[in-house]
């Protein structure tokens, strides 16, 4: 699948088949998170694979009810966490390196768009899950306390693809120059 038509084609995906993924499909999706650009290379991204259907509602319990990824998380043949380690990425000696402070969303957020492609690219649907309490996932994880819950990632074979979202005009975000 060529780049532009994979970017312009993923879709977030929310009603998911129960058929397992192949271990190589989650091999070629680590491989992808793997292979993200970050900060520094401090690589501070960490994956659970979730399997277990029990730790899937669990999980999912830490989601409003009103969250429309509700289903998926429960029901997805997997779920990946995207968790950092935290004070690693836009840091230098320990300290933050710009007013931004701790990095880790954007590097995090990186990660999950090669996830993201990867998963699309092997014919998987995903949908990245922020809304939920990440402190509660922590502990359900047993994370240790330089970890950060990110986003939850239910994957599996699409049941259903919507249709592409409206998407803005490139005149109406790109400026030249100056805001």
């Amino acid at each position: 699948m060529e780049l532009m038509e994979a970017i312009k084609q993923r879709r977030a995906i929310r009603t998911l088949k129960k058929d397992p993924i192949p271990d190589e499909y989650l091999d070629t999706i680590i491989e992808a998170i793997r292979f993200a650009p970050s900060w520094a290379n401090t690589q501070c991204w960490e994956v659970v694979i979730v399997k277990n259907s029990e730790m899937k509602k669990t999980l999912a319990e830490t989601l409003p009810p009103t969250n429309p990824a509700l289903d998926a998380v429960k029901s997805a043949p997997v779920v990946l966490v995207m968790a950092a380690k935290k004070g690693l990425s836009g840091f230098y000696k320990g300290k933050a390196s710009t007013d931004k402070g701790d990095w880790f969303m954007f590097d995090v957020g990186l990660a999950t768009q090669n996830l993201s492609l990867a998963a699309h690219s092997l014919g998987l649907g995903s949908v990245i899950v922020g809304l939920f309490d990440a402190k509660k996932a922590e502990k359900i994880l047993n994370a240790p306390n330089d970890i950060a819950v990110v986003a939850l990632i239910p994957l599996g074979f699409p049941l259903k693809i919507p249709s592409a979202p409206p998407r803005k005009e490139k005149k109406d975000f790109v400026k030249e120059e100056h805001f």
